[in-house]
């Protein structure tokens, strides 16, 4: 298996010569509603690199939207895939099925928080999963309404669409969304109106009157939660809110939902992000990560909730797609051998000091968060003023584009910068990625006036 030189390398202007081409194609192939962030076209990848077909080497510093956290083409899960793909490649779990199902929701069970008995179902996606879990939320209780957070996302099918808060361009006219989904305000330290220090208690306050004026709590199947929302800009909740929130929903008789699709598999430090603080959720959807670069996904839950949907309930024709499978088994395997969970502190550790430098000097920075290899910035106008500047995000963004780096933006007011690497990429390639980034910023403020 060839492996790909860890270094960037800028053969051409970017995107390069077939990168347009490729992208003309696109243009009279594909729908305009597919829209892509980077216009160069991708042959080759490996650790925290990726090769477009005009032999750039560009850095990785967003891993397909925190998929390819053990790298692309990572060893372990190129064997499984190719030892499955000689085997079968399909025949359905719902018509006659296969270990390799078996084996992954047996690690779904260990892995993810609280000792309790579980019980897992796999599907395609983590849209799908979620879906899935809010269908076992409703069977079990009884109840019909679930209550997720402002800048919540959750994905692009109709109910996740309705769970998820921001409008373009993942709801913008694609209603009428499904009912009884109801909004309730995110614990966000940097814009809560009361200050950071207050934020935890005064959030959830907030959150449980909410929900009892206007929803009522014997009403409520679930609450759905990003542990660290992801498309919503990298909000980290305050520090005991969620843990607030697990005692609410056991004391109501409520399912508490971590969709740990973008935070799960050691993302953020921890295999789950729930347990920083401790958090057993009642139910787990994860993807992403997961699948080591193929579609995967999960819902792991409390035995009891998840043996109480009737027999055909849940399922799918790929869903837990046997190649899939083998490819998450190969993916667990390296983060557990390869004990990516402390590489995502690492991580943290380098790039931390130097974003906190970089904030130092630029007051367009308000602030800096996430855990792990989550981490974010989030842009404001300048000091003493907080309000949201995607226009300085989306220029800094091009600008490292231009210079061989992937980055990805987020956030309800497009302003927050999200760094995800592949775990797999070594310090050096990391201070390069900080070193283009660093100097992408200083050269789109040196020339934006004050």
């Amino acid at each position: 298996m060839a492996t790909v030189d860890q270094h960037r390398v800028l053969r051409t202007s970017i995107p390069g010569p077939r990168s347009i081409e490729l992208h003309a194609r696109k243009a009279a192939a594909v729908s305009a509603g597919v829209s892509t962030g980077l216009p160069v076209y991708v042959e080759r990848a490996g650790g925290g690199i990726l090769v477009d077909v005009d032999g750039n080497q560009l850095i990785d510093f967003g891993s397909g939207i925190a998929v390819t956290t053990v790298g692309n083409a990572a060893p372990r899960v190129v064997e499984r895939v190719r030892r499955q793909v000689e085997d079968f490649t399909h025949t359905c779990f719902m018509v006659t099925p296969y270990a390799e199902y078996l084996e992954l929701c047996e690690a779904l069970n260990a892995l993810t928080p609280g000792e309790h008995e579980k019980r897992s179902a796999l599907f395609n996606s983590g849209a799908e999963a979620v879906e899935n879990a809010i269908k076992v939320a409703r069977h079990h209780t009884g109840r019909q309404a679930v209550v997720a957070f402002d800048h919540a996302y959750h994905g692009r099918t109709n109910l996740t669409m309705a769970l998820t808060a921001k409008s373009m361009p993942y709801k913008h006219r694609f209603g009428p969304f499904a009912g009884e989904v109801y909004r309730a305000p995110m614990s966000y330290p940097f814009r809560w109106p009361g200050g950071p220090a207050d934020c935890a208690k005064e959030s959830f306050d907030v959150f449980a009157a909410h929900v009892h004026a206007q929803v009522g709590e014997d009403n409520v199947a679930a609450v759905i939660l990003e542990p660290i929302q992801g498309e919503g800009g990298f909000i980290v909740p305050a520090p005991g809110f969620v843990a607030q929130l697990r005692e609410w929903c056991s004391e109501h008789g409520i399912l508490l939902v971590a969709d740990e699709v973008q935070t799960g598999f050691c993302r953020t430090g921890d295999w789950f992000a729930s347990e920083h603080e401790q958090v057993v959720p009642d139910l787990v959807t994860t993807a992403k990560g997961m699948g080591g670069g193929l579609p995967i996904a999960g819902v792991t839950g409390r035995a009891d909730v998840m043996d109480s949907v009737h027999s055909g309930g849940l399922g799918g024709t790929f869903g837990g797609n046997p190649v899939a499978c083998a490819a998450a088994l190969g993916a667990i395997e390296t983060m557990r051998e390869e004990d990516l969970c402390a590489r995502a502190r690492a991580v943290e550790a380098l790039f931390l000091p130097r974003l906190q430098a970089l904030a130092a000097r630029f007051p367009q920075i308000g602030d800096i968060r996430g855990r792990g290899a989550m981490l974010a910035v989030e842009l404001v106008r300048g000091a003493g003023d907080l309000t949201p500047d995607p226009v300085l995000t989306a220029a800094v963004g091009r600008t490292c584009h231009a210079q061989g780096l992937v980055t990805l933006t987020c956030g309800t007011y497009g302003n927050v910068f999200r760094f995800l690497p592949p775990l797999a990429a070594d310090d050096d390639l990391l201070r390069e990625g900080l070193d283009v980034f660093e100097a992408a910023f200083e050269a789109v403020c040196a020339a934006t006036p004050a």
